[in-house]
């Protein structure tokens, strides 16, 4: 499901919050997730899962095009952890 999908299917399910508005607070809410992961925090959705921040530290990686030792600077990623009611209502269905 894209975003756009995401709002349109609430759109649909609120008729009276028009496109826009819904529009908003999901974009609101990305935005609020995505600064709380940026000052290093963390973000937990009770029955869904939790957002997190992890760092990978440098080390020497290799070109696989040349065979060339280059060196891969420390980097951070996000990471997501499925809630333990998500996970069980995908291993339900299957």
């Amino acid at each position: 499901m894209t975003k756009s999908e995401l709002i349109a299917k609430l759109a649909a399910d609120n008729p009276r919050l028009y496109h826009r508005e819904v529009e908003r607070i999901v974009s609101t809410i990305f935005e609020e997730i995505t600064a709380a992961l940026s000052r290093g925090d963390r973000v937990e959705l009770r029955g869904f899962g939790a957002f997190s921040v992890k760092a990978r530290p440098s080390r020497i990686g290799r070109n696989p095009r040349t065979g060339e030792s280059v060196s891969v600077d420390e980097k951070f990623i996000p990471y997501f952890k499925t809630g333990k009611q998500l996970r069980e209502r995908l291993n339900d269905i299957q």
